[in-house]
């Protein structure tokens, strides 16, 4: 794992952890040709880790079949093989390989493994500071979007639209937005 920064404002040995509250880990995917169609998943972890030369790493596990949408027979067919498979690939997970920050902004590059399937990822958004919230406590947000191609991950399914075009298109936007806090002492 190999993580550099130019300019960041996350102190050195710091480890921030999920809020999963006050964020969101999701994905937003063209449905019928004519609209986007979004879901996210309920069940995640994510770390931020600011190692010694001030370096940034960032780890996320997100549960597949904590998959919600608004229709239960959609979330049962996409738990399954035609999609996630989450009885043989229960997670979906992120490991950074490379983290820019400068001023505000972060390009993130890492490994996303779904179903089995792993692959090199960039990542853009923005990033900010630590600030103090109630209680005293510290946080830092991260916003992230990347594209990937769902088909490149092993989920396949499509269907084929009478008039031409497919009822899913291949390119998906992963949406990632984290509130972290340092762990209490």
């Amino acid at each position: 794992m190999t993580a550099i920064s130019a300019t960041t404002p996350i102190p050195a040995n710091s480890t921030w952890t999920v809020d999963p509250v006050h964020s969101t880990v999701g994905f937003a995917v063209k449905h019928m040709v004519v609209s986007t169609f979004r879901g996210q998943f309920d069940d995640y972890s994510a770390t931020l880790t600011a190692n010694e030369d001030g370096t940034l790493t960032l780890e996320g596990r997100v549960a597949a079949d904590s998959i919600a949408v608004k229709d239960e027979n959609l979330a049962t067919h996409l738990k399954a093989p035609d999609f996630f498979d989450t009885e043989r690939h229960p997670y979906v997970t992120f490991s950074s390989t490379l983290v820019r920050a400068d001023n505000g902004s972060l390009t993130v590059d890492g490994e996303l493994t779904i179903k089995g399937n792993s692959r090199p990822i960039e990542a853009r958004g923005v990033i900010t500071e630590p600030h103090e919230t109630f209680g005293g406590v510290e946080k830092v947000g991260l916003e992230l979007e990347a594209v990937v191609d769902r088909t490149q991950y092993g989920l396949d399914w499509n269907a084929p639209l009478p008039k031409g075009g497919f009822a899913l298109a291949n390119e998906v936007k992963l949406q990632i937005n984290l509130e972290l806090a340092q762990p209490e002492a």
